[in-house]
């Protein structure tokens, strides 16, 4: 009787409310593989295209939240915070992100590491990207047209915008450089996000990690190309900042490729070494045994 009651204890447990850490690149290396080899070019760019129109909309919700907001700490908060409902939808409908491709794609080929596979996570990597940029830029004429905001929502847009383009003032290698590390950094907390958001098991146990790693992300000001894009997007048609062309050389290009370092040398491959390692040593216990 004691033992059957102990066993319905057990029973009754709360099942785990998250994947081990482990186990969450193996996740990402299956999903990857499904996007690179099952979808189709068509199917990639409307999927790619969703993702950068819901960052443009968390970039509106960010800015909108924050205009009028005097003290700096709860603006850089408000920004966090309605930014990161754009990428929290983009986890929950499953659409295509550059950043969060940057993080599944090298643990595709980690995990997987074929020549054909290769080539079609590359053209992955090149659609998701082109695809963000379409969507972001349509939402923001779509805005531009049907909606009109207050002086202080442009203002604090230019004021984000001019914060993108902080290292065309540096100019040279150095400002390229600087950008480029922003975004390493940008990304690392970016595919951070994506992976705490495979690790929750419940919608809650998504959203709170993303919360808070994107929030970081954003006080930090450090560079995101899918985020620059949205600004952009919501910014150029109301004749705010310098144009796609300064636009694209100094803050979309040199953060999409600190992104995709970023997520490669501080996500993907930290994560998968342990989790090899840890495979291996699991091995050899089992064969001791």
């Amino acid at each position: 009787m004691e033992v059957a009651t102990i066993a319905g204890q057990i029973d009754a447990s709360p099942m785990n409310q998250f994947l081990a850490p482990d186990l969450v690149m193996v996740e990402m290396a299956e999903v990857g593989a499904e996007r690179a080899l099952r979808r189709t070019v068509p199917e990639v760019i409307v999927l790619s295209m969703l993702a950068g129109a819901f960052i443009a909309v968390g970039a509106l919700f960010s800015t909108l939240i924050a205009t009028g907001t005097s003290n700096e700490g709860l603006q850089r908060l408000l920004e966090g915070f309605g930014f990161s409902a754009g990428f929290f939808i983009v986890v929950l409908s499953g659409t295509l992100l550059f950043t969060e491709v940057n993080v599944e794609m090298p643990a595709t080929l980690l995990r997987c590491g074929t020549r054909t596979l290769a080539g079609r996570v590359g053209r992955l990597w090149v659609l998701a990207a082109f695809g963000n940029l379409a969507g972001a830029f349509l939402v923001g004429w779509a805005v531009h047209i049907a909606q009109s905001y207050s002086p202080g929502f442009e203002e604090l847009l230019a004021e984000i915008v001019d914060a993108k383009m902080r290292y065309r003032e540096v100019g040279g290698a150095g400002g390229w450089f600087q950008a480029v590390l922003s975004g390493v950094l940008g990304n690392w907390l970016v595919g951070m996000a994506a992976f705490l958001a495979v690790m929750g098991r419940t919608i809650i146990g998504k959203y709170i990690p993303v919360l808070l790693t994107v929030s970081a992300f954003v006080a930090a000001g450090f560079m995101h190309s899918p985020a620059n894009m949205a600004y952009f997007s919501l910014a150029t048609p109301e004749g705010i900042g310098p144009g796609w062309g300064p636009a694209l050389a100094w803050s979309i290009a040199p953060a999409a490729l600190g992104n995709v370092l970023g997520a490669f040398f501080l996500v993907a491959l930290p994560f998968w070494v342990v989790n090899t390692r840890r495979q291996s040593n699991a091995t050899v216990e089992t064969a001791a045994e």
